[in-house]
């Protein structure tokens, strides 16, 4: 039997070693050079082809290889009987907590304009909010909505969250259901997106919802591309309905030389590079659901198929 990798865009070299270091008896295989497929139980993926997961007749269970479950959701060549789980690393928390507050310092200090004003050689202070001024409302309080929204609450901002349901976060303001969600956007500023990816939530950052936030808004996508409706943030940034985004992830990536996004200063473009899965801090977990799938056992932080997480 063998555990399949298939991440085309990822350098895979270290994920073998981690393996290896938890079970070195593990026959540990890389999409497209798989020996025999029917060997194949139990598949780890990233951004996989079309086409590839329904030519595996024993495959019994396949993972993320990161936190978000939504590539495989949304592969209509994956059987529905198939078990869907994901890995939980701790530092994943921790670098989206970077990611945000980086972001949202940068965008109450001004230290973008001043970076660009240095090719300039011009010397213009900006006058700034202190963090007690500014509203961020985090949309999605999962496993790391509710730790950023923690802390950006313990630095001293007004801090809200929403959610599908009904949560408790110390120093945050919490909203849930729809009945809640145009109440959270008007009172906020910097809009957090730390949503998965579901039917629901799916293009949810459009029009509609930066209408409805606060003067010179400021949006942050470090969630899933597909919550995003492009046009709809070009419109609002044009109309200057919002001020600015600030955004980690994209519908297509690379994001293509000419998409409109590039032609905008007040859009900031990162790689996705917010949280990256560290092979040593999940290989255990990976081993273990192995093992689960082919003992006929129930994973650990297998997916909802019905919620979408």
């Amino acid at each position: 039997m063998s555990l399949l990798f298939i991440a085309p865009d990822r350098d895979l070299e270290s994920w073998e070693k981690a393996i290896h270091n938890i079970d070195s008896n593990i026959d540990v295989e890389f999409w497209p050079a798989i020996k025999d497929k029917d060997r194949v139980q139990f598949a780890v993926c990233w951004n996989q082809p079309k086409h590839v997961m329904d030519s595996f007749p024993n495959l019994k269970a396949v993972s993320s290889l990161g936190a978000g479950a939504d590539h495989l959701l949304a592969d209509k060549h994956l059987p529905k009987s198939i078990d869907i789980c994901r890995v939980v690393s701790p530092s994943l928390i921790q670098q989206m907590k970077e990611y945000v507050t980086a972001a949202v310092l940068n965008i109450q200090r001004n230290l973008v304009d001043y970076i660009r004003q240095n090719d300039q050689k011009k010397w213009q202070p900006h006058s700034h909010s202190l963090a007690s001024e500014l509203s961020i409302g985090v949309m999605g309080l999962g496993k790391l909505g509710q730790p950023v929204a923690k802390q950006l609450a313990e630095m001293g901002y007004q801090v809200s969250g929403w959610a599908r349901t009904s949560k408790e976060i110390e120093g945050v303001k919490t909203f849930s259901g729809d009945k809640d969600q145009k109440a959270f956007l008007n009172a906020t500023q910097i809009l957090v997106c730390l949503l998965p990816l579901t039917t629901k939530t799916e293009g949810i950052l459009d029009l509609n919802t930066f209408k409805q936030l606060k003067e010179n808004a400021w949006v942050i996508n470090a969630a899933r591309g597909e919550h995003l409706v492009d046009e709809d943030l070009i419109y609002a940034l044009d109309s200057n309905i919002i001020q600015g985004a600030w955004l980690d992830v994209f519908s297509e990536e690379p994001l293509p030389d000419k998409h409109a996004f590039w032609n905008r200063e007040n859009i900031i473009i990162t790689p996705h590079i917010a949280s990256f899965t560290k092979p040593h801090e999940v290989a255990g977990q990976i081993v273990d659901n192995y093992k689960r799938a082919l003992s006929g056992m129930e994973l650990n932080h297998k997916i909802n198929q019905e919620l979408g997480y």
